[in-house]
């Protein structure tokens, strides 16, 4: 795989794998945990498998610039993606688990 591809794969990929987790506590807050409006559940219904699938989606392109075996600067921002995710997923799981002790 040439650089160019790897380097579209890193720009599609990023956004795809960061806004939906960025998105993913405040729409579960908001959705789920204290509901405010009508048609909540609906709403949840479409968002949260639409999260699910661009985040896995924008893993698997952020996978495959990782994959290679030439460490270059498409192949470092691949990595710094992800080290960005584990940490959104610490503080996401940290909060979800204060609430569970909460509720």
């Amino acid at each position: 795989m040439d650089w160019q591809r790897r380097q579209r794969l890193f720009f599609v990929g990023a956004p795809l794998a960061l806004i939906p987790a960025l998105v993913f506590l405040p729409a579960f807050v908001f959705l789920i945990l204290d509901p405010r409006f009508t048609h909540h559940e609906a709403i949840a219904g479409v968002l949260f498998p639409l999260l699910l699938a661009a985040e896995a989606g924008g893993l698997w392109r952020l996978a495959r610039c990782v994959s290679q075996t030439k460490l270059d600067l498409v192949t470092l921002f691949a990595i710094a993606v992800l080290l960005i995710l584990v940490v959104i997923a610490s503080y996401t799981g940290l909060f979800l688990a204060t609430i569970a002790t909460a509720l």
